[in-house]
């Protein structure tokens, strides 16, 4: 039963909910504790003095003292809104929720409950349900505008176009006198109105509505571009060529209003002469414009694009414009175009074709002869470095004479560490990499890429120094801290897959789960947004940050950090010692006694890099001791530096699970998600899971190397099954994968058909040869013999060599085959680290 405060007593009782609210969480304890000294069973006391320790940080305490609270008072709106609260801070949305709704029956009418039940539901993308809590405090609070606009937007997300319009025209009949231009929010909720009716299709009355009521919009160019492509989906082109021209007039580089503006005039992609001539327009319009000149390079053919891109070489050349080269290079999958643009700039670089100049080569001044020049051979160094018109050692040569003539250039210092990168000398590369940084060192680009060069080498602690050089070095963590701090993605995943490739799978799994939670918290942080966005009457970006919110999670490094992450739980499941560090990793058939030494020598090792981590963090803690975050908290010190814990799991395959969920959910189209599904899901023994990602793959690719290898995996663990499975999956599971690989198949046949078909691909060969392995485990010497002879090939590249040792590493190969392997690789990529290091 609810316990009675006295008058006093109430008092401080509403001083507790002061103190919370202003955060001074110790004041709101004190003031509880005094009560609580009165009334020790006082349920809505205990509930606040619950919520102020969640906000210390003491969130199991928190939680302890909530659940006695409800105890003492189960019919308090305050105790089951603060059960919520916990719940939101320990990202439990669920049973938020429901803490909210029991909260919300015991007291209908309280705003902050319906609006904290209200975010959640947004959050969880509970769009009926946002809908109806909208509706009931619109209800409570019609003259609140945010409560119409949050009721639109409810609406809006859950597909109901035609509802959105109606609730934002009824706030709009409401008002008296038309709100002043300056009046943002509602400058917003006008084109947040004009979007919806061009998303319900109704584009004749959206551009109606826009001519009325987007003249009193303050964000002028969203109008002038929502007009401009209206008018061109109308099909009135007119209007639609006045429409982009004015929006060339403010933005002449923007090569989307071009498109328009071509689209607009009806111009057919095959009438050069007239589309060059629209180009030509607006370069005697805006004469310094870069657009209007480069665009027409992408349509022009023969004599007309070998004139428009001379002119156009030449003028950038002079300039010294260093992304030239990455501006035209997109014009290099036609190769009539590429062997043009070498034909001519092999020319300005041997002078065989006159540079066009205002005056005459003697009133030309030097400096801007070596500018020319020295961009030519920038230019060249970087055409030859590309790999549809690769020859490095010609790269090399261009590169050395742009350096000779200007040796400060970071560019040219960087484009040279690539090309080494393309030889393969990865040790190299990162050197140069780094005089290149040395050249600027308040250049946070070219510091992040020596680091990047760095980590790609293996050299982890010397990739930490040189980002440590635009880090804050005194928090918590120091550089990594940091790093970590400021979300810096690249770096972790970069980090992790360095120490994957050196089996350091403690240290690997740290960096990726780091990247993992950077991941949570981008989507967590949208909760803030949900009720900012609509007091600042940012709607749109606030959709259309929900709708990337969406999709967050098949963000390209998402979708690469987890592939890294669950093949080092899948190594780590089938080769366990790995735990125990590195040296393990060629421990292939050793006898028990080796292992036991190596487990000795490994804890030896483990011991000396926690003790030297430990000496670090001694240093650290002085300067550190108060070191706060971005959000203003306290950091607390990383007890697991190295991923001990991480890497001391005892269901590595369940751990993977947490990266491979996500990414089969919004990463189904990607075939590497479907193999690395099915990896884990057969080693745990889950055939209809596996399956799936079979078949998903399948319906992608059929083809596909990896998936060749797996179907005769599954086909064999199907033959050879030491149980039968239940009859029902039985059933299921046969039934699908007999559409695929029936179990009549003469599997050797099966296989060398699909050699045959694609004999002359590298990856496709290998996955064969694997696959003769596995249905014949006795050719063995002679599936390592054709894999040394897959080198010859002329679809090997370095990258596919390099990958090529992997597979004999699989293998268990004999170490003569790896040497003879590295032998040969050598001699054809003579500069590349990957096989001298062997």
């Amino acid at each position: 039963m609810p316990q009675q405060l006295s008058s006093k007593d109430s008092s401080l009782f509403r001083q507790v909910v002061r103190h919370y609210e202003n955060k001074q969480y110790k004041k709101g304890i004190k003031t509880a504790d005094q009560i609580l000294r009165k009334n020790p069973n006082h349920g809505d006391t205990q509930a606040m003095k619950a919520l102020i320790m969640s906000n210390l940080g003491q969130l199991e305490e928190a939680f302890a003292l909530a659940k006695t609270a409800l105890k003492n008072d189960m019919k308090s709106h305050v105790c089951w809104h603060v059960f919520g609260l916990l719940y939101r801070a320990e990202k439990n949305y669920e049973e938020a929720i429901k803490a909210y709704r029991f909260a919300l029956r015991l007291e209908p009418d309280s705003q902050p409950i319906q609006r904290d039940l209200a975010l959640l539901q947004m959050q969880m993308r509970d769009y009926q349900g946002y809908i109806q809590s909208r509706n009931t405090m619109l209800q409570a609070r019609p003259n609140f505008r945010q409560n119409w606009t949050a009721l639109a937007i409810a609406h809006h997300l859950a597909g109901n176009l035609t509802e959105a319009e109606n609730v934002l025209n009824t706030y709009e009949e409401t008002l008296k006198t038309p709100p002043p231009r300056t009046d943002m929010e509602h400058s917003e909720a006008v084109l947040y109105k004009n979007t919806i009716i061009a998303e319900s299709g109704d584009l004749e009355r959206a551009l109606e509505h826009l001519e009325t009521a987007g003249k009193r919009c303050s964000d002028v160019l969203a109008v002038m571009e929502m007009k401009a492509d209206y008018l061109l989906r109308l099909d009135r082109k007119t209007e639609a060529e006045a429409a982009y021209a004015a929006l060339l007039d403010r933005n002449p580089e923007n090569s989307h209003y071009y498109d328009g503006l071509i689209k607009a005039k009806g111009l057919v992609d095959t009438d050069h002469k007239a589309l060059k001539a629209v180009y030509d327009g607006f370069v005697e319009k805006f004469p310094r414009g870069d657009a209007p000149r480069r665009i027409p390079l992408d349509f022009l053919e023969g004599d007309e694009f070998r004139e428009a891109v001379d002119s156009y070489l030449q003028r950038m050349l002079r300039k010294g414009v260093p992304s030239l080269f990455a501006n035209i290079k997109v014009l290099y999958d036609r190769p009539a175009k590429r062997d043009t643009v070498q034909e001519l700039v092999e020319g300005y670089a041997s002078g065989k074709i006159q540079s066009q100049t205002n005056g005459s080569s003697e009133s030309q001044k030097p400096e801007d002869k070596t500018t020319f020049e020295a961009s030519t051979f920038y230019f060249l160094a970087q055409h030859y470095n590309y790999y549809l018109s690769r020859d490095l050692q010609k790269a090399l040569d261009y590169v050395e004479k742009a350096i000779a003539l200007v040796p400060k250039s970071v560019d040219y210092y960087m484009t040279k560490a690539r090309i080494y990168k393309h030889y393969g000398d990865l040790p190299k590369a990162a050197e140069i990499m780094e005089e290149a940084r040395k050249l600027d060192e308040k250049d946070r680009y070219i510091n992040s890429k020596a680091a990047k060069y760095r980590l790609r080498n293996d050299e982890n602690d010397k990739g930490l120094e040189d980002m440590s050089k635009f880090t804050r070095n005194e928090t918590v963590g120091g550089t990594l801290g940091d790093l970590h701090e400021m979300q810096c993605v690249w770096y972790l995943t970069e980090d992790g897959e360095s120490y994957l490739r050196q089996k350091k799978l403690g240290l690997a799994l740290k960096r990726f789960h780091a990247v993992y939670n950077i991941f949570d918290t981008w989507q967590e942080d949208q909760f803030d947004f949900h009720s900012f966005s609509l007091r600042k009457g940012m709607i749109r970006a606030y959709v259309d940050m929900v709708r990337w919110e969406d999709h967050l999670r098949d963000h390209p490094f998402y979708t690469r950090m987890a592939l890294s992450a669950i093949k080092t739980y899948v190594l780590l499941h089938d080769q366990p010692d790995l735990a125990h560090g590195p040296m393990f990793a060629n421990l292939n058939g050793a006898d028990e006694e080796e292992r036991k030494k190596a487990i000795k020598k490994a804890k030896k090792e483990q011991q000396r890099l926690e003790k030297a981590e430990a000496e670090k963090q001694e240093l650290k803690k002085a300067s550190a001791a108060n070191a706060k975050g971005a959000d203003g908290e306290v950091k607390k010190e990383d007890t697991d530096p190295l991923g001990n814990k991480l890497v001391s799991t005892t269901d590595p395959l369940k751990d993977a699970l947490k990266f491979l969920v996500p990414l089969l959910e919004f990463s189904p189209g990607d075939i590497r998600a479907q193999n690395a599904g099915f990896e884990v899901y057969v080693r745990r023994q889950k055939n209809a899971l596996a399956l799936k990602c079979l078949l998903a793959a399948y319906a992608i690719d059929s083809s596909d190397p990896t998936l060749h290898v797996q179907l005769v995996r599954f086909r064999l663990a199907l033959n050879n099954l030491s149980e039968p499975l239940p009859e029902k999956i039985s059933d299921v599971i046969l039934k699908e994968f007999e559409t695929i690989l029936p179990k009549s198949t003469n599997l050797s046949e099966w296989n060398n058909s699909y050699l045959i078909s694609h004999k002359e691909s590298v990856d496709h060969v290998r996955a064969a040869l694997s696959a003769r392995l596995l249905i014949s485990p006795n050719e063995k010497a002679a599936c390592e013999k054709e894999l040394v002879s897959t080198l010859d090939l002329a679809s090997t590249t370095l990258e596919k060599a390099i990958s090529g040792l992997e597979t004999l590493d699989e293998w268990k190969a004999d170490p003569a085959t790896k040497e003879a392997y590295n032998e040969k690789a050598h001699n054809k990529w003579k500069e590349a680290s990957a096989f001298t290091s062997q």
